[in-house]
């Protein structure tokens, strides 16, 4: 009965964790735009970058918006297409949008 508890427990979560790899960017390094796009489409939407780095195959920028809030946005490598955009608002919690691509 303990087995099977377990192995059902396992495959509940199996589920969650696909859909967490969906964040994920798999896109070859030769396809990737280069870090000057991504400070470009920075500048374009008045964000004022602080850090550009990698995170799970995708850039991330940290800065803040045109408002002065810190934001964490997620660039998809070569179509430089924000996934996610995270901001702290007044009252310091965490905000975060998605943007729905095509597909969704």
């Amino acid at each position: 009965m303990k087995k099977t508890l377990t192995i059902l427990s396992f495959l509940a979560v199996l589920p969650a964790g696909a859909v967490l790899a969906d964040d994920d960017c798999f896109v070859p390094m030769a396809d990737w735009q280069p870090r000057a796009s991504v400070a470009q489409l920075a500048e374009e939407n008045g964000w004022t970058v602080r850090r550009i780095k990698i995170d799970d195959g995708c850039y991330e920028i940290d800065g803040t918006d045109a408002d002065g809030r810190r934001i964490e946005v997620t660039v998809h490598p070569s179509t430089l297409q924000v996934i996610e955009l995270e901001y702290e608002d007044d009252d310091d919690r965490p905000r975060k949008t998605k943007e729905k691509s095509e597909d969704d």
